[in-house]
């Protein structure tokens, strides 16, 4: 899907009724949504560039993702999307800035494009030159990982809540209930992963952004990429405390399960230990050997049963003594 972007009454706004192929010369933000080739071709002979395909936007090289060529800058990022679901993906949007118009090409569908898509619908994005666009599309992008972010964290405390919870000490979470801690800590500490990689993603990108900035007449930009960086970077610092809370919590969680599963083989040992001395008396007393004159005492039956119960009260009392009960 192709849309282009022009200044039209005072602000950016699509052109509407455009044809899918069509990319008027004033266009100052192209967007390839899962591209066909003849779009991607299209916008290649309109503004006289090679874009990345998708096998190229997807390489790990950083000279693959950000570099120069014939005056226009390709800069490849991570981007999180569906990031609501269980199954949130960092699909790879490439941002190519040719003269005054900026290309986005993307095979996903993150929250920030249709948020700054709408804004662009009301009129409010400023329709000056390419740069800015940009610059306003990577605020968007970073300010919607802000809020996942955020609500990552209130997720967090929750869990801890559910863990550390006064109340459970008289009521014992169920193996049940830690497997599904264990799961939700994994789908957060997954959910911290693509996090961390599309920020990373986003900091080499703004570095390489600000250095061709300085080589070119963009003086007044400048100071909104410093700020776009600083706000990178203090993310990271929070990402980073999150992945530590996540790993302490899943620590303390395997702890949980390990003190749980303990305290059901102690008690196996326990009644293993009670059990064993009246089972040794029986057995004595239940071999067939003719010559056992407690078995024909009056009082026998009697006298076996108070030994084997006193035989089992001992040990009881001996443990609780200790502490191990």
């Amino acid at each position: 899907m192709l849309k282009t972007y022009m200044p039209l009454h005072g602000g950016l706004r699509i052109v509407p009724d455009a044809d899918s192929t069509a990319v008027p010369p004033e266009s100052l933000w192209i967007d390839l949504f899962d591209p066909s080739p003849e779009e991607r071709q299209a916008v290649n002979n309109a503004l006289g560039v090679d874009l990345p395909t998708r096998a190229d936007m997807e390489e790990i090289e950083v000279s693959s993702r950000l570099y120069a060529e014939n005056g226009a800058i390709y800069m490849t990022a991570l981007v999180l999307a569906n990031s609501g679901t269980e199954n949130p993906v960092a699909g790879v949007v490439t941002f190519a800035l040719v003269r005054n118009t900026l290309i986005t090409i993307r095979y996903t569908e993150p929250q920030p494009f249709r948020t700054f898509e709408a804004r662009c619908r009301r009129g409010t994005v400023p329709a000056s030159k390419a740069e800015n666009v940009l610059l306003d599309l990577l605020d968007v992008i970073i300010d919607r990982l802000a809020d996942i972010q955020e609500r990552a964290s209130a997720e967090i405390e929750r869990i801890s809540r559910d863990i550390f919870d006064p109340d459970n000490s008289a009521h014992p979470i169920s193996s049940h209930e830690f497997q599904e801690v264990l799961r939700a800590l994994g789908r957060k500490h997954d959910l911290a992963g693509k996090i961390r990689e599309s920020l990373l993603t986003l900091a080499r990108m703004l570095a390489f952004l600000q250095q061709a900035m300085d080589n070119k007449d963009n003086k007044d930009v400048l100071p909104h990429v410093k700020t776009l960086t600083r706000d990178v970077n203090s993310l990271q610092d929070h990402l980073n405390y999150l992945t530590s809370r996540l790993s302490y919590l899943l620590d303390a969680t395997l702890g949980l399960i390990n003190i749980d599963q303990n305290n059901i083989i102690k008690i196996m040992s326990v009644a293993a230990m009670v059990f064993l001395p009246p089972t040794l008396f029986a057995s004595i007393w239940g071999m067939n050997f003719q010559e056992m004159p407690e078995l024909h005492s009056h009082f026998g039956y009697p006298i076996a049963w108070i030994v084997m119960i006193v035989s089992a009260i001992v040990p009881y009392i001996w443990f609780k003594r200790k502490g191990w009960l």
